[in-house]
């Protein structure tokens, strides 16, 4: 059987592990601290390739920022690594085929091959963490884009300026639905600068009904987002992934999208494919398409 070794690359943590054609983890996962420098980062790849490779017969990369169309190279970086990132030369790294798509990407294929998104032909995958990230897959494709950088949640959400986005811009989605919106909409209508979203999920578990009116301001953000990805997209299902994800009510999400969209109705789906959906799903992608 066809094994890949999977590397997921963050701004903080790496994690790799060999995974065989039907997605399955099959070794140990090993993790590293994200270093700091490019040539930190290109050893610490060299590394865990050369540990790896004899065993594998393809390297798979799942990582932040774009990935071009070839699958090749970063096209865009995030703001939470090595600023040099985007000139790795992963080939160089092997004497193996390797394949790189976006981390979001990633996850998303994983749930549309082995997870809740499986059995569809369009669906669009939604991570709320620190950020929001989103992968988009239409008739069975994941959605790249001209370039490789389709799929960012950063369309507007309000036009008067309310919020300053990670981007540089203002108002996009993941500044209102992602963990730092959570955090931001709970200092604005408690007045409270040191709260945090531990302190917001905390209380709506213990019924506190002021930190359940901010939980239910972040989740009508969420909301309205969703309804024009639905609008846009007309998915056979919307999955929500995540650290923040668990704490979403899916079924009240779902009948709110589908009774504002012009569209199809739409499931509304929590991610089943695991914390390391990114590494599956690259494996899965790079089987596919990695020339092997």
């Amino acid at each position: 059987m066809t094994k890949a070794l999977a590397i997921d690359v963050g701004g903080t943590k790496i994690y790799c592990a060999i995974i065989n054609e039907n997605g399955e983890i099959i070794s140990e996962i090993e993790k590293y601290p994200t270093p700091k420098t490019f040539s930190e980062i290109k050893q610490t790849f060299e590394n865990i390739i050369k540990k790896h490779e004899d065993n594998v017969d393809i390297i798979a990369f799942s990582t932040c920022g774009a990935v071009n169309n070839q699958n090749s190279g970063i096209v865009g970086s995030t703001g939470n690594i090595a600023k040099e990132y985007p000139r790795m030369n992963f080939a160089s790294l092997t004497t193996k085929p390797v394949f790189i798509e976006n981390d979001a990407n990633c996850a998303a294929w994983a749930e549309y091959k082995i997870g809740a998104s499986k059995n569809t032909s369009v669906s669009v995958m939604v991570t709320l963490g620190t950020g929001v990230g989103g992968g988009i897959i239409i008739n069975n494709q994941i959605l790249k884009g001209q370039n490789g950088a389709a799929g960012e949640m950063h369309f507007k959400m309000y036009s008067d300026k309310r919020r300053k986005c990670t981007c540089g811009s203002w108002d996009c989605f993941e500044i209102y639905a992602s963990g730092t919106g959570l955090k931001i909409t709970a200092e604005e209508m408690l007045n409270n600068k040191n709260i945090t979203t531990y302190d917001v999920i905390n209380g709506v578990k213990q019924n506190d009904n002021k930190y359940i009116e901010v939980f239910n301001s972040w989740q009508n953000d969420i909301i309205n987002g969703l309804i024009g990805l639905a609008n846009l997209f007309d998915p056979d299902c919307i999955v929500l992934s995540g650290s923040l994800a668990e704490f979403v009510n899916t079924e009240t999400i779902e009948q709110a999208v589908n009774s504002e969209i012009v569209t199809t109705p739409t499931k509304v789906y929590k991610a089943t494919a695991g914390n390391y959906a990114g590494m599956i799903g690259a494996a899965l992608l790079a089987f596919e398409k990695g020339g092997i």
